[in-house]
């Protein structure tokens, strides 16, 4: 467990380190118990219930209005709104 620790960057405690070495061994337990289970039957599944489309319809509505949107926005430029950018500042 200690090389799992370092290779994770984990600085542990030898208690910790005592701790999660018998909670991975209960982990892997549980999967060989898994392992061991005769599923030769049991259908591969995505999902535990039977879902059709979850989506509603889509409809068109009414919306607000553009330029009243735009125009209570603090900056806008060619219909849309003009955003600071978020990509290469410093933090």
């Amino acid at each position: 467990m200690a090389k799992v620790a370092r290779l994770a960057r984990l600085a542990l405690a030898p208690d910790e380190i005592e701790r999660m070495t018998a909670q991975l061994d209960g982990m892997l337990e549980h999967f060989a118990d898994v392992d061991a289970l005769d599923l030769t039957d049991v259908a591969p599944m995505t999902q535990p219930f039977p879902l059709v489309n979850v989506f509603r319809a889509d409809v068109v509505q009414p919306c607000l209005d553009r330029e009243e949107v735009l125009a209570a926005a603090p900056a806008s430029e060619d219909g849309r709104f003009r955003v600071p950018p978020t990509v290469g500042l410093e933090g």
